[in-house]
């Protein structure tokens, strides 16, 4: 058991770091375009005050890594496959059938719980509109999560960089729907105090 721990933590952890300095420069990148201003020099100036004093620039801005981390573990950093469709049904067990410890599963779930946190943290009005209830946050992180993972999938498939497996989708999607729970339990522990 310890090992599997040990295991999962390992994967997981080098999930995230090996993207890091990536996606912290694409996120940079991106807010730059986001708020475009005249030379680098001014430009680099105002990202930083925009920074300091503009909370949803901030938010944006972990949106913005997040998702530069998942493409990049998705898609940018991946090996081109003979054949993307060689494992459809995809990996349903953190064992495979020759009894090898596979933490892929985990990774899909836990890869976007925080996305979508993170995504209603940034654009609750505009995803949810005036009432945050359960069932619409969690359907909102159903569909939102399906059409991203979907497109993931496939361009997998088009550009041939992984394979494409329903099993990921089914994974990311259960991720998303909880990182949508773990949202709305935050909404009203927070606006339960105010």
């Amino acid at each position: 058991m310890a090992e599997i721990i040990k295991s999962i933590i390992s994967n997981v952890l080098t999930a995230f770091y090996q993207p890091f300095w990536f996606a912290l420069l694409l996120a940079a990148l991106f807010m730059l375009a986001y708020k475009a201003y005249p030379s680098a020099k001014d430009a680099a100036r105002r990202w930083v005050e925009w920074f300091k004093t503009d909370s949803s620039f901030r938010k944006i801005f972990l949106l913005a890594f997040y998702t530069a981390l998942i493409l990049f573990r998705t898609l940018l950093n991946r090996n081109i496959w003979a054949n993307p469709l060689c494992d459809v049904l995809g990996k349903w067990w953190i064992y495979t059938p020759d009894g090898k410890l596979t933490t892929e599963i985990i990774e899909n779930f836990l890869l976007f719980m925080p996305f979508t946190a993170i995504l209603f943290w940034c654009f609750r009005d505009k995803l949810l509109g005036g009432g945050v209830t359960f069932f619409k946050t969690v359907w909102c992180a159903v569909k939102t999560v399906f059409l991203f993972s979907f497109a993931i999938e496939m361009l997998q498939l088009v550009l041939r960089l992984g394979t494409w497996q329903l099993s990921d989708l089914f994974y990311n999607i259960l991720g998303g729907a909880v990182g949508g729970i773990i949202y709305f339990i935050a909404y009203k522990i927070k606006h339960r105090k105010e």
